[in-house]
């Protein structure tokens, strides 16, 4: 039984914020709401209907994956190559530390502030640097990939640790021994380090997809969804229905889905992870 005593502040913890919410939410998702989001009257599934039959909802589906898409594979791609310049230990390998992991300690807040100057249609680094003025969150073919921009730049600082402190263990002898047999930095790479390196790679991707499908603040201040909805993410339309329709039914059955979506991906990281991944 005294296992359970000190089990109990945990239990009510999430039995508060975690459990109790998630439920509210579904049964709120079966309901009509007022505008203090109480549930009034019982609908059945039909916001289920309502939400799946909505243009913007489909949109934003699709929106989301294109944005993960963006998101995932170069976070981590930027986040292994900073990794492998900063592996070997020398005289200056703190100060690339601290400025390869610095974005991890920057909120999206003040990063959307830094990333609005650089996209600045005239007065921005980037206009400047291409000698073109492009009002980059403003145009819906540029919208969605300077957000992804951000959000690349935000997670490189998480992936690069994971991957520099996986590189690190790898046993330098396996490198030693490659080098006289006479092997090429891409052959060690691809033949030692990519497989040794499996388990940080495998965790890194799903929690950059992760981290894709929550993107909200670098969203919500750069471009409200917009323009024309090329950046209305699942995240930021839910907050839309809730905070800025009243629809607080709606909000709930979206969020759902969200929940569905990452429940799937948490479950194929589970079913996969130890059919890719090398130990040792």
């Amino acid at each position: 039984m005294e296992p359970y005593l000190y089990l109990t502040p945990a239990i009510i913890f999430f039995m508060t914020f975690v459990y109790v919410p998630f439920l509210r939410t579904i049964v709120m998702s079966f309901s009509i709401t007022n505008l203090r989001g109480e549930p009034v009257a019982f609908v059945g599934f039909q916001n289920y209907i309502d939400t799946f039959s909505s243009a913007s909802f489909i949109n934003s589906i699709k929106v989301t994956f294109q944005f993960v898409g963006l998101v995932a594979v170069p976070s981590i791609l930027v986040g292994l190559a900073l990794a492998l310049l900063a592996s070997k230990k020398t005289v200056a390998s703190r100060a690339y530390e601290l400025m390869f992991s610095t974005p991890m300690a920057i909120a999206s807040a003040p990063a959307a502030i830094i990333w609005t100057m650089i996209f600045h249609p005239t007065n921005g680094l980037l206009s400047y640097v291409l000698q073109k003025e492009t009002n980059w969150l403003a145009d819906p073919s540029t919208a969605i990939f300077a957000v992804a921009a951000v959000t690349i730049w935000l997670n490189i600082g998480i992936n690069f640790i994971y991957l520099l402190t996986g590189v690190r263990n790898i046993p330098g002898e396996l490198i030693e021994s490659s080098e006289v047999d006479g092997a090429t930095y891409f052959q060690k790479l691809y033949k030692i380090m990519l497989p040794m390196l499996s388990p940080q790679l495998f965790f890194v991707f799903f929690l950059n997809i992760i981290m894709s499908f929550q993107a909200f603040g670098q969203v919500r201040l750069l471009t409200q969804g917009g323009p024309e909805e090329t950046t209305n993410v699942l995240v930021y339309s839910i907050y839309r229905e809730a905070f800025f329709y009243n629809r607080f039914e709606m909000a709930c059955v979206q969020s759902l889905v969200l929940f569905a979506i990452m429940l799937v991906f948490t479950l194929i990281q589970f079913k996969f992870e130890k059919k890719g991944v090398h130990y040792q």
